[in-house]
């Protein structure tokens, strides 16, 4: 399919873009006549779950309702492989090191994104990423050896695929407060307007759908944590989380998601 697509954007060059975990290639389309992505994602064992038409559908759902999110100029699929083409979103990625200046304001904006994508009517989204749906994906990663063992949170290195499957059972959260979410809120996946530090665009929305909340709060306090890479530290998540809404924050909760995203 990749051919394929090489000869419909022939005036285009294609960089391959190597960051993310979607199991799909992704390439930068970059040349005078526009600016796009393109993702292509061969049908195999190893990635069969991996859903572009539901990426896609995500995507249509979110622009509609008046988030800023890629615009897409092809979508398809045949009987080798699934393809996703997009326009690039301006804007400079939360992950990139932004003036010490402007990190507060960076951080405030992505409080600000989760509160908005939390306010989406749960009743109109039609993706769910419930516990009940994201467990059982946990369960079949686990099964069918696609967790990334060797990438595991510090305080988690060594452990089995059954050991995080067993911790996963014993801290799952009894109640869920469901809202629009996500479901990767982390500082790549968010742009930014160099100047205004204003929200230019959404990527990367394979996972959305209705979840607890701290689906995305924990990842984006996660992140924002480190001081390097992406460049913000603990008194820049601990703003975020302020920013967000601290009354609504659960530690139990976020130790929980953070451990569930192991599994993705």
């Amino acid at each position: 399919m990749e051919s394929t697509l090489r000869r419909k954007y022939p005036h285009h060059e294609w960089h391959p873009v190597n960051e993310g975990d979607s199991g799909a290639f992704v390439y930068h389309l970059t040349g005078s006549e526009s600016e796009l992505y393109a993702k292509i994602a061969p049908r195999t064992p190893e990635n069969s779950a991996f859903d572009l038409a539901g990426e896609a559908d995500r995507l249509e759902w979110l622009h509609r309702h008046g988030i800023p999110v890629p615009r897409i100029v092809e979508r398809g699929a045949d009987d080798t492989s699934a393809w996703l083409v997009t326009e690039a979103v301006p804007g400079v990625a939360a992950a990139e090191e932004w003036p010490e200046h402007q990190r507060f304001a960076v951080v405030e904006a992505m409080a600000e994104l989760a509160r908005t994508l939390h306010e989406l009517p749960v009743e109109a989204c039609p993706f769910d990423r419930s516990l009940a749906v994201a467990v059982a994906e946990a369960e079949q990663n686990v099964r069918e050896g696609l967790v990334d063992l060797d990438d595991l949170q510090e305080e988690r290195t060594g452990w089995t695929g059954e050991q995080l499957l067993a911790e996963l059972h014993r801290t799952r959260p009894e109640k869920e407060d469901l809202v629009v979410c996500h479901g990767d809120l982390c500082p790549n996946n968010v742009l930014l307007d160099p100047e205004t530090c204003r929200i230019t665009g959404v990527i990367d929305v394979g996972r959305l759908g209705v979840a607890d909340r701290h689906a995305d709060v924990a990842l984006a306090a996660r992140e924002l944590e480190i001081d390097e890479d992406p460049w913000f530290g603990p008194a820049y998540a601990e703003r975020f989380l302020e920013r967000y809404g601290a009354h609504r924050v659960d530690k139990d909760k976020m130790a929980f998601y953070q451990l569930l995203d192991e599994f993705f």
